[in-house]
């Protein structure tokens, strides 16, 4: 997905992105993200994203950015969805005290 963006945002090559000033991650740790050597933490990927995102042709790159982030929530690696089951299993039972009749 990240290499995707890249292209997608105007850098033809990974140093091209690492050599922008504002590029949140190094030229050896994006090389390492976009070859599946490394998985990036969710922050480090949202950076990645949203400076792909803010570059050249951001419009186009925007939709792209959208889609590449709700496909990462749902990957095993980030366990975005165990976290909101574990959050709906952790509500309490609704109480059941008088209800008004209608």
């Amino acid at each position: 997905m990240l290499r995707d963006l890249r292209k997608s945002a105007g850098y033809r090559a990974v140093k091209d992105a690492a050599s922008a000033p504002d590029c949140p991650a190094a030229l050896q740790t994006i090389y390492a993200y976009e070859r599946g050597g490394l998985m990036p933490s969710l922050p480090q990927f949202l950076e990645l994203v949203e400076f792909y995102s803010s570059g050249k042709g951001a419009d186009g790159v925007r939709y792209m950015a959208v889609a590449a982030i709700h496909r990462a929530l749902a990957l095993p690696s980030y366990p975005v969805r165990q976290a909101h089951e574990l959050a709906e299993r952790l509500q309490p039972e609704p109480s059941r005290g008088r209800r008004r009749k209608a």
